[in-house]
């Protein structure tokens, strides 16, 4: 194209830019408009209210950050001579007429998927070059020409390295097709992605969220879509994505966070807690809890003014066995006995006296002694604490499911007087979450994104399950990148206790972030890592590998400053990734240089240079990665390999790789 029809074509591009701005705040001053008058215009207080919320809601959806582009491509369609704006969010003029496209309409779908193979109706597809949301450049591909550049477009690879500070961002403008067909799978669709470091899984699952959001406004909003992350420095990082593609109401939640119905007063020693997130240990509550109910032996007998009612035996014996037989939970199958037991007495009522009983009379029977007493003998009423506590103090209750020794694991050395006043531990908690599961349904979610799914014991994957009984999940993870003691080695074991078993397992193989020497060094590990992975193939050639050895032990910490500091020279962020002991010693030596750091957790104005223990460093990227002591954080714990296979692929720019130790033999250069 001319130098001057390139300058016009930008400038025209700029305009709509601009336009497309004043639209959007135009949207969001009628929705503030109505949000403030919604009392006023609605006819009761309950729709003034539901108003109110809708509105609030749409004044959040509608926010605009400057430094975010609207739009980040066009595609150009012949047949109808019309262009179309993709970005971030719908933006009409106020006629109503499109000015911007949602990424997720269906339309815009050609942006993500459109070749010269098949162009679907697609003349020119462009993408826009852009600095803090000042539009700089385009780049066009005329599919009807032949013409597309894939991987290869300058534009595209910008964004993809583009240096980062701070929470994760969108990938709106970068998504590929393969992540793309992933990203718009039905909302039926149950899907475990198993991606390589730096193939974008964590983004996927994200815009997965927000299109299917999009495409279920309504029946998601009631159902609702629940995000489980591994740690709050995780979810703090994601924080971001969901808000600036305009979802505003998905829940985040740790799976701690998820089952915290006590607070945690104990610990436990590394056995107990191991033999805590043992699927056996649903076994062992189930048999607990309904070893209680028994055959009933004596009949019922209810004294009613001048009349007396009785029950016989084997009538309350059919009871009991058919609400057991009806598979319902503990509780629920209790009050169906209560019912069932109070019809009885209903109907005997009604063939003496020639009446129906009012409902005073029912609430009444249900409450009499005689059939309290007969439902806590048969049925007897539980909490998940008092069935929690009995199988802590007294594990041989639950039969065979354990070894002696394993008794003695979880056996409480001093156990409580109470039930209220028990000392729960975080692993505690899966049990009471298990415990309550089995009295009462627990409420399911319409979607459920999972990431880093490898670690999910099977107790933490039946926490998860009972959440997303009625709905859809996707599962997010590496198995390479398993670290706790129980991470599992097959995507179909964590998807049976998940109750999704049937769901496809989808490899992504190639990496857009991770530079090519970085995913290389890390691809030496695994082979001890124990998995059956494909190795990650990366599509950056741009990545700097450095590997120091410092001979001076007491060396090692100001030779990691020194790296410090000729990292800052370069843009984007960096992070000092060190085994946990380490940190606060590290985290004291930038301090006495002066030199501003932040924690994982630290999203609102984050300094550039972030001081990570190597436990929470999982699912965090940064441009400039700088690995204190390797062999320290392999020593660390049991899967130190794969821990450091995590650490090593932090890094999306460069990685230096500091050491005073002789390095792993997994990781040997030689």
């Amino acid at each position: 194209m001319p130098t001057t029809d390139l300058d016009t074509e930008l400038s025209t591009e700029r305009t709509h830019l601009e336009s497309s701005r004043a639209a959007l705040r135009r949207m969001r001053d009628r929705a503030q408009a109505l949000f403030s008058t919604g009392d006023k215009v609605a006819g009761d207080s309950y729709t003034a209210e539901q108003l109110g919320r809708h509105m609030a809601r749409r004044v959040k959806e509608l926010a605009d950050d400057p430094d975010t582009p609207l739009f980040f491509g066009r595609l150009d369609i012949d047949e109808e001579d019309a262009a179309y704006h993709i970005g971030r969010r719908h933006v009409t003029d106020d006629a109503g007429e499109p000015m911007v496209l949602d990424w997720r309409a269906p339309l815009s779908r050609s942006f993500y998927r459109a070749s010269v193979r098949d162009p679907q109706g697609i003349s020119t597809r462009r993408r826009f070059g852009f600095v803090k949301g000042e539009l700089t450049s385009f780049e066009d591909e005329h599919l009807d020409r032949g013409e597309e550049l894939g991987t290869s477009s300058r534009i595209l690879t910008a964004e993809i390295e583009r240096p980062r500070v701070g929470p994760m961002r969108d990938i709106v403008a970068t998504i590929q097709p393969e992540q793309d067909e992933l990203v718009r799978a039905d909302l039926a669709d149950s899907i475990c992605v198993q991606g390589a470091p730096g193939t974008g899984k964590t983004a996927v699952g994200l815009h997965r969220a927000a299109y299917l959001l999009y495409l279920h406004r309504e029946r998601l909003r009631k159902s609702k879509v629940l995000i489980v992350g591994p740690n709050t420095a995780f979810l703090s990082y994601i924080s971001a994505v969901l808000p600036t593609l305009g979802e505003v109401e998905v829940l985040q939640s740790t799976v701690d966070e998820l089952v915290g119905r006590a607070p945690v007063k104990a610990g436990d020693p590394l056995a107990a807690t191991a033999l805590k997130h043992d699927v056996r240990m649903a076994e062992a509550l189930h048999r607990m809890l309904w070893d209680r109910v028994s055959k009933p032996t004596e009949p019922i007998m209810v004294s009613d003014g001048s009349y007396r009612w009785r029950i016989d035996v084997e009538p309350l014996r059919r009871i009991v066995d058919e609400a057991r037989r009806e598979g319902l939970p503990y509780s629920v199958g209790r009050e169906r006995v209560r019912a069932r037991v109070v019809g009885l007495l209903q109907r005997q009522s009604e063939y003496r006296t020639g009446n129906s009983p009012s409902d005073p009379w029912l609430r009444r029977m249900s409450r009499i002694a005689p059939v309290t007493e007969f439902l806590d003998a048969a049925w007897p009423a539980v909490t998940p604490e008092s069935l929690v506590v009995a199988l802590l103090t007294e594990p041989e209750l639950a039969g065979d499911v354990f070894t002696e020794e394993e008794r003695e694991a979880i056996r409480w050395v001093k156990p409580p007087k109470t039930v209220k006043s028990a000392r729960f531990s975080v692993a505690d908690l899966l049990l009471l979450d298990e415990a309550a599961g089995l009295l009462e349904r627990e409420t399911s979610f319409g979607h459920v994104v999972v990431d880093e799914a490898q670690d999910l014991s099977p107790m933490q994957a039946r926490a998860i399950a009972r959440r997303s009984e009625h709905g859809s999940i996707t599962l997010l993870g590496d198995l390479a990148q398993g670290t706790a003691p129980w991470a599992t080695t097959d995507w179909r074991d964590i998807l049976a206790h998940l109750g999704k078993p049937e769901a496809a397992v989808v490899p992504l193989t190639i990496g857009f972030r991770v530079p090519e020497a970085v995913v290389a060094l890390a691809n030496r590990l695994l082979p001890a890592l124990g998995v059956n992975v494909p190795e990650a193939v990366s599509l950056r050639r741009d990545g700097d590998l450095s590997v120091i050895a410092v001979p001076d032990p007491d060396d090692l910490d100001a030779r990691t400053l020194t790296e410090v500091t000729a990292a800052l020279t370069h843009e984007g962020s960096v992070a000092v990734i060190a085994a946990d002991t380490a940190v606060d010693r590290l985290r004291a030596h930038l301090d006495a240089a002066g030199l501003a750091h932040s924690t994982p957790d630290q999203v609102d104005d984050p300094a550039r240079i972030t001081v990570v223990p190597a436990t929470l460093v999982k699912g965090l990227e940064y441009d400039h990665v700088i690995v204190h002591e390797p062999t320290d954080i392999v020593d660390a714990e049991p899967k130190g390999l794969n821990r450091l296979y995590v650490v090593l692929t932090r890094a999306v720019t460069r990685l230096s790789v500091l050491h005073s130790k002789p390095l792993p033999e997994a990781l040997s250069l030689a």
